[in-house]
């Protein structure tokens, strides 16, 4: 993941999806930066067709206004949702998003995903196309996303923020000190820089892997041995729920039992989006209501 929350992507002279002459390429614009913001970006333009990537992006600008959205990521957390019905499908799962779609789409904003879709916004961006890099790590960039997209549509985020704030609102004063077990194979769990991590944060919840780093393939999240998770011992746990049969798995481990929270009986099953991935704002709020 890139360390810029926004990047708003301006036209770049290159080789790709035009067969025209650089002559008649869009001038370049200059490429706003914002990094570690506390505050979302100002002076934005407005955007009257936008194309989301990503189904947290999707949800919180179909929610600003309905009728700004003309292109979605074919998540089943919005295409199962009627009110997505129309709204034209743009990418499938992880695969790269439809260029040929979204260009038809005529958008003047398209927002992805930070570190996910940087190929895919950078050749839309030689087109001419403002272009919105997204990176939700902490309940701070929600905010700041969510006051973002709405300058972009003209819209006011306060109801969104109100939501969030009502989320927060149900956080216990104290709480266990916990793991979460992003993956089994291998032990991979979040620490303080990732949302999963500031989610635990914000429920006053102690993350026993929140100062922890050390190799892995994702920001914010750190591979456990054996030996640390038993040295860390949390007295709660929250397994990320990625099959059905994720609890078997759990007990085939030779250390399980041992854990101070598995003999407590403090393991919990919590979903993928909402924790992880904030997937959506429904999504969310639920694991509001669970963490609670």
């Amino acid at each position: 993941m890139m360390s810029s929350l926004f990047r708003c992507g301006s036209p770049i002279l290159a080789a790709g999806l035009l067969t025209a002459s650089c002559a008649s390429l869009p001038e370049p614009e200059t490429t706003t930066d914002v990094t570690q913001a506390d505050t979302a970006p100002v002076n934005l333009p407005t955007a009257e067709r936008i194309v989301a990537l990503t189904s947290l992006s999707a949800d919180i600008i179909h929610t600003l206004d309905q009728d700004r959205l003309v292109g979605m990521p074919g998540s089943s957390l919005l295409t199962e949702d009627t009110a997505f019905d129309d709204i034209e499908t743009v990418s499938q799962g992880r695969s790269e998003p439809d260029l040929e779609k979204i260009v038809a789409l005529e958008p003047d904003l398209v927002v992805g995903s930070a570190g996910f879709h940087d190929k895919a916004l950078e050749r839309i961006a030689e087109l001419g196309v403002e272009t919105l890099s997204i990176d939700v790590a902490s309940w701070q960039d929600l905010s700041n996303v969510t006051e973002t997209l709405a300058a972009y549509v003209e819209a006011d985020p306060a109801p969104l923020l109100t939501r969030y704030e009502g989320c927060l609102a149900q956080a216990p004063e104290t709480g266990p000190a916990t793991l979460i077990l992003a993956s089994i194979q291998p032990l991979l769990a979040p620490n303080k820089n990732s949302w999963a991590g500031d989610f635990l944060n914000k429920f006053n919840r102690p993350n026993v892997a929140a100062d922890l780093q050390g190799e892995s393939p994702f920001e914010g999240y750190v591979t456990l041995s054996e030996e640390k998770l038993l040295e860390a011992n949390p007295e709660q746990i929250i397994v990320i729920d990625t099959d059905e049969n994720v609890g078997d798995r759990l007990a085939e481990l030779p250390f399980w039992q041992e854990m101070q929270a598995v003999k407590s009986g403090e393991v919990y099953s919590f979903e993928y989006f909402g924790l992880i991935n904030p997937g959506s704002i429904v999504n969310i709020e639920k694991t509001c209501e669970q963490m609670s």
